[in-house]
C-alpha cells in the first residue's frame, strides 16, 4: 500500500485495523466519513498529519492481528461474523444501556438535564438499529451470498429484487451515517463520555458502556461500508452487466 496524508482513512483502516486505534483515540471518523484523506481528517481535527501518519505506519510495521484475519475473510464469512459479533452485541447492549441511562436520567436529570437528550437519541438509534439490521439479514446478506454460491457454482445471478445491489447498499450507508451522526451529538453532550465529580456508580457505568457501543457500532460500520460493500458490488459487476 503507498500510504501517504492522501490517503482515505477508510482505506487506512480496511488495509489494518490496528489503525482505528489511531483513529479512535483522535476521534477521526473512519467508518461513515472514511472516504475523505488522512490530511483532511487530521484537518478537522486540529492534530498534525505527519505525526499521525508516522503512528499509523508505525502500527502497520507489527504483527498481524485477529481483526487483520477478519479483513480478509470471504465475503459469506464476514457476513458471519458481522452477524454474530456485532449485531448480536446491539441486541444485548440496547435493553442494558436504556435501563441504565433511565436510572440515571432520572436520579440525575435535575442536576444534568443534557441526560434526557442523550436518553432520547439513544433509543432513536437503539430503534433505528433494530430495524436497520433487519434490512441487513433478510435483504441484503442474503442477496450477497446468493451472488457468492453463483459465482461459485458458475450459475447465472439475475439481480436482486431491487434492481442491484448497490440501491439496498445505498440505503444501508445512508442510516450509518444518520446514526453515526447521532452518537457524535451524544459524545459531544457528555464531553466524550467525562464522567461528572457527583456521579454515581451507575452513572460511571452507563458512561462506560455508551462508550464501548459508540466503538463497536464504528467497527461494525467500517467493516461493512469499507470492505463487504465494495466488494459486494464488485462482485456482482462479475456476474451481471449493471
Amino acid at each position: 500500500m503507498n500510504l501517504n496524508l492522501q490517503t482515505p482513512v477508510g482505506e487506512i483502516a480496511r488495509f489494518n485495523y490496528k489503525t482505528v486505534e489511531v483513529f479512535e483515540k483522535l476521534r477521526i471518523d473512519f467508518c461513515c466519513g472514511g472516504d475523505i484523506s488522512l490530511e483532511e481528517a487530521c484537518k478537522r481535527q486540529k492534530v498534525d498529519a505527519n505525526e499521525v501518519l508516522g503512528s499509523i505506519k508505525k502500527l502497520i510495521g507489527t504483527t498481524q492481528t485477529d481483526n487483520d484475519r477478519i479483513h480478509a475473510l470471504p465475503l459469506d464469512q464476514l457476513i458471519d461474523h458481522i452477524v454474530k459479533v456485532h449485531h448480536s452485541y446491539v441486541l444485548e447492549s440496547i435493553p442494558v444501556l436504556q435501563r441504565y441511562l433511565h436510572k440515571i436520567t432520572d436520579v440525575h436529570g435535575a442536576n444534568h438535564p443534557e441526560l434526557a437528550v442523550v436518553e432520547d437519541h439513544f433509543n432513536q438509534t437503539a430503534n433505528n438499529l433494530l430495524e436497520h439490521m433487519q434490512k441487513e439479514e433478510r435483504i441484503l446478506f442474503p442477496t450477497i451470498k446468493e451472488m457468492l454460491l453463483a459465482k461459485t457454482n458458475k450459475t447465472e445471478f439475475t439481480g436482486s429484487h431491487c434492481g442491484t445491489v448497490q440501491s439496498p447498499i445505498s440505503v444501508m450507508k445512508q442510516e450509518h451515517e444518520a446514526e453515526g451522526d447521532r452518537f457524535e451529538q451524544i459524545s459531544s453532550m457528555t464531553q466524550n463520555y467525562l464522567v461528572p465529580a457527583d456521579a454515581c456508580n451507575t452513572f460511571s457505568y452507563a458512561y462506560q458502556k455508551l462508550q464501548e457501543f459508540e466503538q463497536d457500532l464504528h467497527r461494525h460500520i467500517h467493516l461493512e461500508n469499507n470492505i463487504l460493500f465494495p466488494e459486494a458490488i464488485k462482485l456482482e459487476k462479475e456476474l451481471i452487466n449493471v
